[in-house]
């Protein structure tokens, strides 16, 4: 709140309906992101993670 109201100084009614990614943008930061699950590690996951069925 502290950088969109007051570093930013966005009024109240435009900074509550920012969404998290504009707000990102607008103050920025940098996205930082894993890379995406391959089907390997989805596998890998499955198999130390079962779904178990009572």
């Amino acid at each position: 709140m502290e950088t969109g109201l007051g570093l930013l100084r966005l009024s109240p009614k435009v900074f509550w309906r920012l969404t998290p990614r504009e707000f990102a943008a607008m103050a920025g930061l940098k996205r930082t992101t894993s890379a995406p699950l391959t089907r390997a590690d989805l596998q890998a996951l499955m198999a130390r993670y079962p779904d178990e069925r009572t």
